[in-house]
């Protein structure tokens, strides 16, 4: 459950709904947050409101002069979500309509070339000590692989444990991932070899519950601090970023790894209908639909490939209508 205490009117309401989403193996901790903030906003002008009228919900929905489209829109998505959840149960309330405010310009997702990865690991090998972060030398070469040769998200990487990096079978472990999913997935064996090598520099006396890539007092490293990184070693590599959100991102480099294992899988003339169930399981998807995603990605970055793709799987390849799966 969240840890947070509500106290407005709807404080009931706001709790049967993200224990039902938890329960369901959403972690809903972003989203607590947010419906905490309603709580309180409820509980100092609608305190003694009995129903979720429009004029209530419009109000909070309304943007802040500081805040950006984006973020309104994820406001306003959460509200949608917790106004459905209450009409279902026959709960009197205003229902938010879908898409009521535009998200604006959608985030295509960065497809890194395979010189541009070649540069940017090349730069994560040169990093140099840092008495902030004693092991950033050592651990920064090892992440940013392991994210893309493994398809990892960001959070799986910086909070794997120390027993969850098997160095004998170059094996991850990755726990209570996306929906509380967890799931095994194989390194490869130069990856598993840098592994390897760097664990005994860093974890020789390391208790098994200890990060696998930690900082000061064995704290895990963070994302900001991961991010930093990421944009100077992206600078270095002379790969252009336009700026927060505008990407080339982090995340990036999962898509990538999904769509070159669709090309070089098509190209080999793999039986990608017998491919997709592995790489769904790898990358830890929900749905067929968030990796059959990849296949239009593909098809889009190496339109060479296009038709091919197209011919075998006709009416498979979805269309992308934006940022839909970029938390794959």
């Amino acid at each position: 459950m969240d840890k947070y205490n509500y106290h407005g009117p709807f404080k009931i309401h706001i709790q049967n709904f993200l224990e039902v989403k938890q329960a369901l193996g959403y972690k809903y901790l972003t989203e607590a947050s947010h419906l905490k903030r309603f709580d309180k906003f409820t509980c100092e002008r609608y305190n003694s409101a009995g129903i979720l009228t429009k004029g209530i919900v419009m109000e909070w929905c309304t943007r802040k002069p500081y805040e950006k489209q984006k973020n309104l829109c994820a406001r306003t998505s959460i509200m949608r979500q917790f106004t459905i959840f209450l009409d279902n149960h026959g709960i009197d309330t205003y229902v938010v309509p879908k898409n009521h405010f535009s998200s604006g310009q959608k985030y295509v997702s960065y497809i890194y070339t395979d010189t541009e990865l070649q540069c940017f690991f090349r730069e994560t090998d040169k990093c140099h000590y840092c008495s902030q972060c004693p092991y950033r030398h050592l651990l920064m070469p090892i992440l940013f692989r392991m994210i893309y040769s493994c398809g990892l998200r960001v959070s799986e990487a910086r909070l794997l444990k120390v027993r969850e990096v098997d160095l004998f079978n170059g094996i991850l472990t990755i726990n209570q991932s996306k929906k509380d999913n967890s799931r095994l997935v194989p390194m490869t064996d130069e990856l598993t070899r840098r592994c390897r090598a760097y664990s005994r520099q860093v974890h020789c006396s390391s208790n098994v519950e200890g990060y696998f890539f930690p900082i000061i007092d064995g704290r895990p490293l963070t994302s900001g601090n991961i991010y930093k990184n990421f944009r100077k070693f992206l600078w270095k590599a002379g790969i252009s970023h336009g700026g927060r959100g505008f990407g080339p991102r982090i995340h990036d480099f999962r898509h990538s790894f999904a769509v070159h294992c669709l090309k070089r899988w098509s190209l080999e003339g793999k039986d990608l209908m017998a491919y997709l169930p592995i790489l769904r399981v790898y990358l830890g998807h929900d749905s067929f639909d968030e990796t059959a995603y990849y296949l239009k990605m593909t098809a889009d970055v190496f339109p060479e490939i296009t038709l091919k793709l197209e011919r075998a799987y006709p009416g498979l390849i979805p269309v992308i209508e934006g940022g839909t799966y970029e938390s794959n």
